[in-house]
């Protein structure tokens, strides 16, 4: 038994699957209802209006509905997408313990502890019937999949089937007489006509009082579970029903149980803390989930996965019962692959997929690993039960010569061991029960034996080596040197894969991907959210692995990204150009296309070949704001301005890459501010002083465009920048533009306008301006001082400009890099 998900919350009473989302409802005992999404482990959202526990939860199949009946006496059916509560329904008198909508019908069916079942209509909200006949407590009632039945179970020790056909009658279909009858005469009843439900069967066999009653999917079959600890299963025909037999090993009462979707299994769960699957052939126990201190309630199965759902004292578990990844080993252009107890063989040139042999049965563990000896034909088949000692393999010679309508069953050589690889054309490792590899031949017979102990797994790793799984290492071992080459700390491998060229391997846990080199040495190293499935070696190097929503992909370099969402899990087998090949949950082989530019493109780019490159951002359609980011990251602004439209992230990249006149194109379209200021300042840089100007005269900061006039001997403008000071009334920048000029006229007529009568006085004498000094002077009152020359005051006249700097600053010719000088070319 496989966990795969598991809550911590009050005690969970009711639990629904729905039938295409990722999701489980679970109804509380404490009165909340959570939904949760079990492939991302994430709770989406919680509803909480039932006053007390709430015991009854069923999804639609179709409708974005769900129906829950609680301890309050109501039934509530809710839209998810609408996060509320649509309406409630009333009725019942006691406890309603189950709540189920028909799959085709609006009906909802509920069970109560006041001794009824009812079906409403969701849609008209309203009570169709009440089926009554229980003497106690209704704890569980189903409706039929696909016939108009009925299924409840009481704890008057009962199940009992419905008919409900009377009710499809009457409600789905006019009936005799037509509808216009119908309405001329409302009051008119049928005396001896069909009542809505009727009893069918009486099922009488259990001792104590029955917890559940649930139907077999395609099978006149019924499973019940009850307080007298058994499971029974009955069969049905149209005019009886009978027991069939009876599944003893519960030590308390049996709270749930239920027909697995696709396999002859029953499953069950109980106070006793236990999940037990039944087979139902032999009516044996077969597996046995325990928990130490909770009891568990409720279970449920997905309508189209292998997928379970039990909820318990603490919370609810989702699992399943094996793995579902298929055993596959991969030669050339051949994919070996087992279904249905048939060794299967697919050519991927041609697509021709055969049965090659028929394999050993007698197990019930399905096949763990595969490893193929591509020198003798033959093959390795690991089978790893629950208990770890009981694990098998097979070793097969496979036909030269099959019938693929009715492929041979070779006699293969079965023997206890835990893990069987090959290690060369004649020999194979086989790690035992006490942790030993032992090397054996192709007759089976020990050839060697080498002691690892902390050995958990053993897997490929070249003629003659082993690589090693212990606790937090993994391990390159020479098996004829009986030395270890390399360790490299990883812990908990589930999967080992080697590039073709046996250069890099791709060692894979729960939730992490390390690549390293044939040394050992840590390349990279992924982690990912959720669980990684499979993964194959692209012929170029990259590594395309699968999780449960997608195709992903990772360099060596540790770059890693997303190809294509996947709707289910997948396992891959082979890449190839655009072509994924791989096998679903079903071992149906698959090819999925993807695109593979992204990853070429990175590739490129890492490796240095520029050519490539350029020739893909030429053609492809290279979009996205990832590879604009990772061409900034990775120093490439010059290609990433390739791609770009949006114009605030070209003019970045452009300053980025030094390239002002895509700068200047941008900023003139978004014309901000910010942005201008950015551009005069790059500019300045490059000593482009006509855009500095630009700049400048954008963002109005006067000041610098000044200093910026006098640097470049532009005294024209500067005198223009004087009267634009003047016409702002900006004193301060008019007389630091008449300094700069040299125009001691100007100044003084400044100092003058300010009321600073005696500064303007000093300035005009200091000059030898007589004129206006004496008028000045003149200008002071009786009690005003004129202030004193001083004697060695000294003319300072700003330097005349030599020549004046039209062109820009002189730049050092730099060779263009590969892709600007390219794109330069190319323009």
């Amino acid at each position: 038994m496989l966990t795969k998900f598991e809550t911590k919350s009050a005690r969970v009473k009711g639990l629904s699957f729905h039938s295409k989302r990722p999701w489980v409802l679970a109804s509380l005992h404490n009165g909340v209802i959570q939904l949760w999404d079990y492939r991302m482990c994430t709770l989406i959202e919680k509803f909480d209006e039932h006053d007390g526990p709430v015991r009854g939860i069923n999804f639609h199949q179709q409708q974005p509905l769900f129906v829950s009946g609680g301890d309050d006496y109501k039934i509530k059916v809710w839209n998810y997408k609408l996060r509320r509560c649509l309406f409630t329904l009333l009725g019942h008198l006691d406890y309603i313990r189950t709540t189920f909508f028909h799959h085709e019908y609006p009906w909802v069916l509920s069970s109560s502890d006041d001794q009824t079942i009812r079906i409403w209509n969701w849609q008209s909200r309203t009570c169709t019937s009440v089926l009554t006949g229980h003497s106690h407590y209704v704890m569980c009632a189903q409706f039929h999949p696909s016939e108009d039945l009925v299924v409840s179970a009481s704890l008057d020790q009962t199940v009992r089937v419905w008919d409900i056909s009377g009710l499809r009658k009457k409600n789905v279909s006019p009936g005799p007489g037509g509808i216009e009858d119908r309405l001329r005469n409302p009051g008119q009843t049928d005396l001896f006509g069909t009542s809505d439900a009727i009893v069918k069967h009486v099922l009488e066999g259990h001792d104590r009082g029955v917890n559940w009653a649930a139907f077999h999917p395609t099978l006149p079959l019924i499973v019940s579970g009850a307080d007298d600890r058994q499971i029974k299963l009955w069969r049905m025909n149209e005019s009886k029903a009978w027991e069939v037999d009876t599944c003893r090993g519960h030590y308390n009462n049996v709270s749930c149980c239920l027909f697995h979707p696709r396999q002859e299994l029953i499953l069950s769960n109980s106070e006793d803390k236990s999940i037990r699957v039944w087979d139902m052939s032999k009516r044996t126990g077969v597996q046995t989930f325990r928990r130490e201190h909770d009891r568990f309630w409720v279970m449920a199965a997905h309508p189209s996965l292998n997928l379970f759902a039990a909820g318990h004292d603490a919370g609810m578990i989702i699992f399943k019962l094996e793995r579902e990844r298929p055993p596959f080993a991969v030669h050339n252009n051949t994919l070996y692959y087992v279904k249905d107890k048939y060794l299967r063989k697919l050519d991927f040139n041609s697509s021709k997929d055969v049965a090659v042999m028929q394999l050993r049965g007698g197990s019930r563990s399905p096949i763990y690993s595969m490893s193929y000896n591509p020198a003798e034909n033959a093959i390795l088949l690991c089978t790893k039960a629950s208990n770890v000692d009981n694990s098998t393999y097979d070793l097969y010679v496979i036909p030269k010569e099959t019938d693929s309508q009715n492929p041979d069953a070779p006699e293969g050589k079965r023997s206890s061991g835990l893990t069987a690889v090959w290690v060369a054309r004649n020999r194979f490792a086989v790690l035992d029960r006490t942790h030993s590899i032992i090397i054996k031949n192709l007759k089976n017979e020990i050839t060697k034996k080498v002691q690892a102990p902390n050995c958990e797994d053993i897997f490929y790793a070249g003629t003659g080596c082993l690589l090693l799984k212990e606790p937090d290492v993994v391990t390159l071992f020479d098996v004829q040197q009986k030395r270890t080459l390399a360790t490299v700390k990883i812990s908990k491998v589930k999967f080992v894969i080697w590039s073709n060229d046996m250069a890099t391997v791709a060692l894979i846990s729960k939730h992490v991907i390390s690549i390293c080199n044939r040394k050992l040495e840590n390349l990279c190293t992924i982690h990912e959210n959720i669980r990684i499935k499979s993964g194959s070696w692209d012929e170029s190097g990259v590594f395309v692995y699968t999780t449960s929503n997608h195709i992903k992909y990772a360099l060596t370099n540790g770059d890693h990204g997303i190809i294509r969402t996947l709707d289910l899990p997948i396992y891959i087998t082979r890449i190839k150009g655009t072509s994924v090949y791989c096998l679903d949950r079903e071992c149906r082989p698959r090819v999925l296309n993807i695109d593979p530019t992204e990853f070429k493109f990175k590739l490129a780019l890492v490796n240095r070949k520029y050519e490539e490159v350029l020739h893909m951002v030429r053609n492809a359609k290279l979009v996205g704001q990832s590879i604009i980011s990772y061409l900034q990251k990775k120093g490439y602004p010059e290609v990433a301005l390739h791609f770009v439209k949006d114009e605030k992230t070209r003019f970045g990249l452009a300053l980025e890459c030094g390239n002002i006149e895509i700068a200047l194109e941008a900023a003139k379209a978004l014309d901000d501010a910010a942005c201008w200021e950015k551009l005069g300042e790059a500019a300045l840089l490059q000593g482009n002083h006509q855009i500095v100007e630009m700049a400048y005269q954008k963002t109005k900061n006067f000041d610098k465009l000044s200093f910026l006039y006098l640097i470049t001997g532009n005294l024209d403008k500067l005198k223009k920048m004087m009267k634009i000071a003047e016409i702002r009334k900006d004193t301060s920048g008019h007389y630091q533009n008449a300094l700069l000029l040299g125009d001691v006229n100007e100044r003084v007529k400044i100092l003058k306008g300010c009321g600073q009568k005696s500064l303007a006085y000093l300035t005009a004498a200091t000059h030898g301006l007589e004129e206006e000094a004496n008028e000045l002077k003149e200008g002071f009152g009786e009690g005003e001082r004129v202030p004193d020359l001083y004697p060695n005051a000294s003319l300072l006249q700003p330097p005349v400009p030599i020549t004046q700097q039209e062109s820009n600053w002189p730049l050092l010719t730099v060779s263009k890099g590969f892709f600007e000088g390219a794109m330069a070319a190319r323009g």
